[in-house]
């Protein structure tokens, strides 16, 4: 840079040697409290970015001695006010303005930044500027300022480059004037800062067409994809309150083993509810229009599934179409203990012998103390077990059945389970289903105390034949008077001595509970249909027999 004079006259370099006086100082210092405010230009209303600002730093003033009186600023760069004193300085102005305008060149000196941004000033906030007054007393109104104590400014850090180009950047407002006589006002026009902070804000650029269009189409892609997945999760929700997620039927074969029991009296529905809960079915209610279709009827028992079957297959196993696979057995409601055993044998491949024993041994079971065997106690019905399953187990699962059915009806004691077992046992084979009711109150009215009618006589041929070891339907006079036979109830007062049958569930409940009326005779009538008539008197029982005898005619071989 080269210096400039910043004293015009000789006199002015003369006074700088005369100290100033207190009136000087103070007149100086109101001077410069009213021009610091002055000192910064007003913010330039320019569109720019936001910038950190650099924390500000105190302006560093060397400590070296004072040089010989020098007239040079750094004007050429950076112009202060443009006033030009014409007083007389005092020698310690002159040395602060050598330290001021000559800093040590051992000093690294920070390089100025083109300005950046523009803040508003800050007018509670003063910089930090160091006063210097001039030589004359009254009329001093200049203020010398550094850039470098403008750059340290308190409030914002304002820097500048020392440039030609913009040397011409101003510290105070174009509009401002000073009309003191003895000061000349060199007023540089701001042009250049207004340039400078123009070109330091890039003008923002605008997304050609083709971005416009880029920017559109990957917004509607987003907007399809959000459209497609909320659809995509309302339809997971909406599945199964419209049971569109509902399984109807297993592909099958299934996997596994798991046990169903079918208990006695059991319908299609519950049997469906229990497999589709072992997962043995997809839908209880396609099961139940399969096994409607199919024509099956279900009997009692254990079977065996595996999990996940198709419908047709977990029917079969019901029907024991799959017989290769589980031990398969029916009893039909009446059958004496003979005949039962004898099913049970054939069906499971267990030996006869070995059922007779453990019939012949019915505590084991559970059965009241009067039987003598398991007579009456193994419950009718279609039975599955698994393969390998033993004959005490099938026995007992059979008895289990009879005695739940007695506990169910009230039963409980094991002589009335007893007497009730065989009361049922006489209506299963002596009246039709639809009769049972009223046969066992014909029974029980027989065996009342007082009864002169019958004398406690029940009268019944199933009984007799049953003693025999027969079945037939006529019974000659000695076989009625027979009293040996144990189970001959024309001749021994009272019940048999045991069940003559396995009883049904129908005929069980009939015996718990008979129906309550006078009758004290009945005979079938029609052994196709069992219909069946009652009366009190014998004159008229014996009507209804001679229309037994009449149906029995004209059905040859029926009644033997």
């Amino acid at each position: 840079m080269s210096p400039v004079n910043n004293d015009p006259s000789n006199d002015a370099a003369e006074d700088r040697t005369r100290p100033l006086t207190r009136r000087e100082i103070r007149a100086r210092e109101r001077f410069l409290e009213t021009q610091n405010q002055e000192v910064l230009p007003p913010p330039v209303p320019v569109h720019f970015e936001p910038v950190a600002v650099p924390k500000p730093q105190p302006a560093f003033v060397p400590d070296y001695a004072p040089a010989a009186p020098e007239a040079t600023t750094h004007a050429a760069d950076l112009h202060d006010d443009g006033i030009h004193g014409d007083g007389n300085h005092g020698e310690a102005v002159r040395s602060q303005e050598d330290l001021q305008e000559h800093p040590d060149p051992a000093q690294p000196e920070v390089p100025l930044q083109p300005v950046d941004a523009v803040h508003p000033i800050d007018d509670t906030v003063q910089p930090e500027v160091e006063h210097y007054d001039v030589a004359h007393p009254d009329d001093v109104r200049h203020d010398t300022l550094h850039p470098d104590v403008v750059e340290h400014d308190a409030v914002h850090s304002y820097d500048v480059a020392h440039d030609d180009e913009f040397h011409d950047l101003q510290a105070h407002d174009e509009g401002y004037a000073h009309h003191d006589p003895q000061f000349d006002y060199g007023v540089h026009e701001e042009h250049g800062a207004h340039d400078l902070m123009a070109a330091a804000t890039p003008a923002p650029k605008v997304p050609s067409k083709k971005v416009r269009r880029r920017r559109r189409l990957v917004a509607l892609l987003l907007t399809l994809t959000v459209f497609v997945a909320a659809v995509a999760v309302g339809a997971q929700f909406l599945k199964p309150l419209l049971g569109m997620d509902k399984v109807s039927d297993y592909p099958g074969p299934g996997t596994g083993s798991v046990t169903i029991t079918v208990a006695p009296g059991s319908g299609p529905k519950l049997v469906a509810s229990n497999l589709q809960s072992q997962h043995v079915i997809a839908d209880a209610d396609s099961f139940v229009a399969a096994f409607t279709a199919a024509g099956g009827e279900l009997s009692p028992g254990d079977f065996t599934f595996k999990t996940e079957m198709k419908n047709s297959d977990a029917v079969n196993v019901l029907l024991g179409k799959d017989s290769s696979k589980v031990m398969y057995f029916a009893l039909s409601a009446g059958l004496r203990i003979g005949e039962s055993l004898d099913a049970i044998s054939k069906g499971s491949g267990i030996p006869l012998s070995e059922l007779k024993a453990l019939s012949d041994s019915p505590a084991q079971f559970g059965v009241p103390a009067q039987a003598k065997n398991l007579e009456g106690f193994l419950a009718p019905g279609e039975y599955r077990f698994p393969v390998g399953t033993s004959a005490k187990d099938i026995l007992q699962k059979l008895v289990t059945a009879t005695t739940d059915e007695l506990k169910a009806q009230g039963v409980t004691d094991p002589a009335k389970q007893y007497q009730t077992i065989t009361v049922a046992s006489i209506v299963q084979a002596e009246g039709g289903q639809a009769d049972y009711g009223n046969v066992a109150g014909a029974i029980y009215n027989r065996l009342k105390p007082g009864n002169t009618e019958t004398n406690g006589l029940i009268q019944s041929d199933a009984t007799v034949t049953y003693g025999l070891g027969t079945k037939t339907f006529h019974l000659t006079d000695a076989q009625k008077a027979d009293k040996g036979n144990p189970y001959n109830t024309y001749a021994n007062v009272g019940l048999p001595v045991g069940p003559i049958g396995s009883p049904g569930k129908t005929a069980i409940d009939a015996a718990a509970k008979p129906t309550a009326n006078n009758y004290l005779y009945w005979v079938t009538i029609n052994l196709d249909t069992k219909e069946t008539k009652f009366s009190s008197t014998l004159a008229e029982h014996l009507k209804y027999v001679d229309q037994y005898n009449a149906w029995c005619a004209a059905n040859a071989g029926r009644c033997v």
